[in-house]
């Protein structure tokens, strides 16, 4: 038993020297036959694998060196099923090979402090005018290095770098070595390697060479891959003319774009063209950022390399362009360019633009002068510092161009050729329509000085070729109107008892029938009899006064519409008007409220019905009815709101609406409101004298929508207004108009005591009148309400009225001194 677990023990640590230390496994080889994997703990398994990722080498790599150092078939197969059960258990992810999937990170923490911020639209749009000034804002592009790119051939290693050495063959190693601080790597069982300063095709000769000495057969079945794993960091100084200059940790794959983005790009004095890169001392690489702007080469971008410097110097020439290019901006220009390079750097004219001749503003000493650049000279002229270029645009105005507008197929702008006649334009344009006006065209035609005249013809003898051709000249506009725009558009009109009433067009040989189907036809009611048509006269005598203004015409139609008996046509602005039929009446209905026996709505049956008739026909007032509380509301003539005045057909509405119009103008009530209207929308009856003696003058004829109220038996009386506490207080027949005010708390301050009034039950009003300096109030009923309203606001007088009355007082003393002094 202690053997057993003494040889399971030197069998761990024996599979944990294959994963740590490859290099004394392939040179002293082991015997792991006797091994039974059934045998190991799941913390062994566990110590296993983790050692296995630790050194870079996937689940197969690991079984297939125990499979190499003598681990029989079965208990690889067991070791494989061991550790699938492991991550399966652990929900750990497979095993896959490291070298082929893990991703390439930085050895170090970048430091973005330094960076530009990403700024909005509106802050981009407020920076310099400068070319390519954005490009180093643009929180879009970032000119970061790529660091999951295939390894470049020629990429130098460094400190701080790591190299990914892959033997596969017959033999399976994957180191992963850091290179020490004095460039080495240390490959395990051989030793030390420099490969500082050396490319990776370099160091991977070198590596080749190490592990063909110390016995590996590089070539034989075996083979090495050397690749750049986790990538240093490089210090890289930019100074000159950028936005923040200073020293800046970048990857070892960082170009010179991304060093200038880490920097802002140069300020609004750095160059943009001559970005000099130096090494060792020396200018290694001149970068000029239009070649990639303008033709998006990047060839100067070189990689950097460890204490590099960016120097940005200062711009010696540059010029600014404006005008119809499609990019305006200031340009940097470097000598032996010239003024078409620039146009160029502009991204060439815009469409618009004037190219035969470039204004240029010159530095003239002390002041400034213009220039101009014909277009042949562009490559010829020196850009010069401080020039500013301006590219005008064209004229607006055509050097062939003719119109023809009006009674044609195709009006529109056309090419003046030579000896293009109106005949010839009328052809080109479709011909004539067949409401064009064969009268008299125009042609309006641009004289020498640019004023206009207008040239007449006959458009029927031009056409007829009876009359002279006539030749057109540049900016010409013929005009030929058609037969409709030279009189008022023809319509007719339909009023009365139609469904859609209003203006129709007019058409030839059009019948009343026509106009009246097209109206909808006839609304309920309404009389195919005596429709009458008025029509224009145009032969009234003005010196008549009793001279006939319209002709009016009485005709018959048929009610289904058919065509009439007599063949009458209308004409051009006859109006046909619909009547109603004789007797024909709508059912006009009212309601009875409260305290009758049969309470609802109750169609009238006769014109002269009276209220008494309606109390009659709804089994008259119950017991406990309140016969002098009864009220009739008219709304039709106590309500004259906005939507009853957009309903009124007969026009009483209007009216009325109109009149209180009138009246807010004229006195300004604070009660008044927006829909105007009436204080009261009750009519006052004495129901007890009706029914006493029904038919008389009081008992009044019911109208359509009136609502007439039974209420009953009233026991308060309700005080309202300018009273210190508004309340409902029991009648008592003994108690007066102010004795129920003073159970209402009493008068306010503001109360007007002599405009008080009173509302009886049944809608009628009384105020009260004043004898000598007493207020004699009216009588109070139960059910009534009293109402105390507001004294009106008093203001003073302003200054400048209290001096037009003394002004006035004073004038008048003088005419009356005046006179007083003549008579003397």
């Amino acid at each position: 038993m202690k053997y057993l677990k003494f040889t399971l023990i030197v069998a761990i640590l024996f599979i944990c020297c294959i994963i740590t230390i490859p290099g004394f496994a392939q040179s002293i080889p082991q015997n792991l036959s006797g091994v039974n994997i059934s045998d190991l703990t799941d913390a062994q398994i566990q110590q296993i694998i983790q050692q296995a990722q630790a050194s870079g080498l996937s689940d197969s790599q690991l079984v297939q060196q125990a499979q190499n150092r003598g681990l029989t078939a079965d208990q690889v197969q067991l070791l494989q099923q061991r550790i699938a059960d492991y991550r399966k258990t652990h929900n750990a992810p497979p095993g896959d090979d490291t070298t082929q999937n893990q991703p390439r990170r930085l050895n170090y923490q970048q430091d973005t402090s330094n960076r530009p911020k990403r700024v909005n639209a509106a802050q981009m749009a407020a920076h310099s005018r400068i070319f390519g000034a954005d490009l180093f804002r643009n929180g879009n592009l970032t000119f970061e290095p790529n660091l999951h790119m295939a390894t470049p051939v020629n990429y130098v290693l460094g400190p701080d770098d790591q190299v990914d050495i892959n033997v596969y063959g017959n033999s399976l190693i994957n180191w992963k070595l850091n290179v020490s601080p004095e460039g080495n790597i240390n490959i395990p069982g051989i030793g030390l390697l420099n490969v500082s300063g050396k490319t990776i095709e370099q160091a991977t000769a070198s590596i080749k060479s190490k592990l063909a000495a110390n016995n590996y057969a590089i070539g034989r079945g075996t083979s090495v891959q050397v690749n750049l794993g986790n990538i240093r960091s490089i210090k890289v100084i930019i100074v000159g003319e950028v936005q923040k200059p200073g020293t800046y940790t970048l990857p070892s794959l960082a170009t010179v774009f991304n060093a200038l983005y880490s920097a802002g790009g140069p300020n609004d004095k750095g160059s943009f063209r001559q970005i000099e890169v130096i090494r060792n001392n020396h200018v290694v690489r001149r970068l000029d950022i239009y070649d990639f702007l303008v033709k998006g080469e990047t060839r100067d971008n070189i990689g950097l390399q460890d204490q590099d410097i960016i120097r940005v110097p200062t711009y010696k020439v540059r010029v600014e362009m404006d005008g119809m290019v499609k990019t305006p901006a200031l340009f940097e220009v470097l000598p032996g360019e010239s003024l078409h390079d620039v146009i160029r750097f502009a991204g060439g004219f815009a469409d618009e633009a004037y190219t035969a001749i470039v204004k240029v503003s010159q530095i003239s000493d002390q002041q400034r002068r213009i220039t101009d650049v014909p277009e042949s000279d562009y490559n010829n002229y020196i850009p010069l510092r401080g020039d500013i270029y301006t590219v005008g645009s064209i004229i607006n105005r055509f050097e062939n161009r003719v119109t023809i507008n009006g009674a044609v197929f195709r009006p529109g702008q056309f090419e003046l050729q030579k000896g293009l006649t109106l005949s010839q334009l009328i052809a080109k344009a479709a011909g004539l329509k067949e409401d064009a006006f064969m009268g008299t065209g125009t042609i309006t035609r641009l004289k020498p000085d640019n004023s206009s005249e207008i040239i007449s013809f006959n458009l029927a003898d031009v056409v007829n070729k009876t009359a002279p051709d006539i030749l057109l000249q540049r900016e010409d506009v013929v005009n030929i109107s058609s037969i409709f725009d030279l009189r008022d558009k023809y319509i007719v009109s339909i009023k009365g008892d139609v469904r859609r009433s209003g203006d129709f067009a007019y058409a030839d040989s059009m019948s009343v029938e026509d106009l009246i189907i097209q109206a909808g036809g006839f609304v309920t009611g309404a009389s195919p009899k005596r429709i009458e048509v008025a029509r224009r006269v145009n032969d009234s005598d003005p010196k008549s006064k009793s001279s006939k203004v319209a002709d009016v015409f009485s005709i018959d139609v048929d009610a289904d519409l058919k065509n009439g008996k007599v063949n009458f046509k209308l004409k051009p602005f006859d109006i046909v008007s619909v009547y109603s039929l004789p007797g024909y009446e709508n059912q006009r209905t009212v309601k009875v409220e409260g305290e009758v026996l049969y309470p609802g709505y109750y169609t009238i049956q006769q014109k002269n019905e009276k209220v008494s008739d309606i109390i009659v026909r709804a089994g008259g007032l119950t017991a406990s009815a309140d016969a002098e509380g009864g009220t009739l509301k008219r709304d039709n003539i106590a309500i004259l709101g906005i939507d009853k005045y957009k309903t009124d057909t007969t026009g009483i509405a209007k009216e009325r609406v109109d009149r209180l119009k009138r009246l807010k103008v004229a006195y300004k009530d604070s009660t008044s409101n927006e829909n105007l209207q009436f204080r009261n929308d009750y009519v006052g009856i004495d129901l007890p004298a009706i029914l006493k003696k029904p038919g008389t003058g009081i008992d009044l004829i019911l109208e359509d929508g009136d609502v007439i109220r039974i209420p009953k038996q009233e026991q308060v009386v309700r005080v309202n207004g300018e009273v210190l506490y508004p309340s409902a207080i029991v009648y008592n027949k003994n108690k007066t108009f102010d004795g129920y005010v003073y159970n209402a708390g009493g008068y306010s301050p503001e109360a007007l005591r002599h405009g008080a009034y009173v509302v009886y039950p049944n809608g009628t009003v009384k105020g009260t009148r004043k004898f000598l300096f007493f207020n004699n109030h009216p009588a109070v009923k139960p059910g009534s309400e009293i109402y105390v309203p507001k004294k009106p606001v008093r203001r003073g007088l302003s200054p400048t009225e209290l001096i037009g009355i003394t002004s006035g007082l004073a004038s008048i003393a003088a005419v009356i001194l005046g006179i007083i002094s003549l008579h003397k």
